[in-house]
């Protein structure tokens, strides 16, 4: 399968992209077999295999309110859950964890809302920026702009970063004529809505539609510096697919920083969302992630993976400056899965990696 073309994406390297996946063979994906009542074995000699994102998951304060938001952009909710336990406190990290989650659909992509019933975490300061470490936002693909903001402006609980939405000049080859908006749920989450004029993005975002809100293109990142997080996510098989420089009047309002000069990196997986790199050269990266952010935490967010050799890929990402939880067994509270482990970037973002 090809891998989604990113927001600011060089066709030359999207291209190249797109054909280091397409020589590679499907079996890259097949879990190795494991006895199943031990962890996976480790297995030096395999690589991770291109990944699969699964879903971005979010931390919220009110399970209620944040379905209300985004069944409002039209996503379609798919089930809910109440976990708790030893095992989901050992995976959490956190004692006593209790959590009430939901997941969601928009097209192809799926979201989890979890709500930490006990312990509560940290709530999000209200002066964190779009160049701070914890900076993570959803790129939500629309259909429409326009109308797309116009439904936006009318939801309870939203703070726009942008005071409208942002065209990209066309002086930018990679981006010209993108269109843009960030903006802020109640728990001052960071999401934004993306519109792709022709010849931009995947093609998919170019067919007939009905709805306004299509789906999800990436997950975007604040990063301390581009050239040292790539590693990380190329260990797991993420592929490089187009870098983009954006700055001037448009890219300061877009992510309300005074002076924004942002080198942007797109990585591609086999499938799912695709992971953007934000390395703000001006006014360069803000204040890092808390060393101890926890699960329950409001700003923590995952990029949920699906991996062919978890015990490789954990390897591979702690050799490039990742730290990894020990793996768990998913299978009593993640369907479709056995083994699980908790990962963090140079950056301390969050990913699960997961294996069948």
């Amino acid at each position: 399968m090809f891998p989604r073309l990113l927001v600011l994406l060089e066709p030359v390297a999207l291209l190249s992209a797109a054909a280091a996946l397409a020589c590679t063979s499907p079996s890259a994906l097949s879990p190795p077999a494991t006895d199943p009542g031990t962890a996976p074995a480790a297995s030096a000699a395999s690589a991770p295999g291109f990944p699969v994102v699964r879903s971005l998951a979010l931390t919220v304060s009110d399970l209620d309110r944040s379905l209300e938001l985004f069944q409002a952009l039209d996503f379609r909710l798919q089930d809910q859950d109440y976990l708790r336990g030893s095992g989901f406190a050992a995976w959490a990290g956190v004692r006593g964890a209790e959590m009430r989650m939901a997941r969601l659909e928009l097209g192809a992509e799926q979201i989890e809302l979890r709500q930490f019933i006990a312990p509560l975490g940290r709530g999000i300061a209200a002066d964190w920026r779009s160049n701070d470490q914890t900076f993570q936002h959803m790129a939500i693909v629309v259909r429409d702009m326009d109308e797309a903001f116009s439904r936006l402006q009318k939801l309870p609980g939203i703070q726009l970063v942008s005071s409208a939405p942002q065209t990209i000049p066309l002086s930018n080859p990679a981006a010209g004529g993108i269109r843009a908006l960030y903006f802020k749920d109640a728990d001052h989450h960071d999401l934004e809505l993306i519109w792709f004029p022709p010849g931009k993005g995947h093609p998919r975002w170019q067919a007939p539609h009905s709805g306004v809100f299509l789906g999800i293109d990436h997950s975007a990142i604040a990063v301390s510096d581009s050239v040292r997080s790539q590693p990380f996510y190329e260990s797991l098989g993420f592929v490089v697919a187009g870098r983009s420089l954006n700055y001037g009047s448009e890219q300061a309002a877009l992510s309300g920083v005074v002076g924004a000069r942002v080198q942007i990196t797109g990585l591609a997986p086999q499938a799912g969302p695709g992971v953007e790199f934000l390395s703000y050269l001006e006014p360069g990266p803000g204040r890092p992630a808390p060393a101890d952010t926890a699960v329950n935490d409001l700003w923590h967010w995952e990029i949920d993976i699906e991996v062919a050799d978890l015990t490789a890929a954990r390897d591979a990402v702690t050799e490039h400056g990742g730290h990894a939880r020990s793996i768990a067994d998913v299978s009593a509270f993640d369907p479709g899965y056995r083994w699980a482990s908790l990962v963090e970037d140079r950056d301390g973002h969050y990913l699960q990696l997961l294996q069948r």
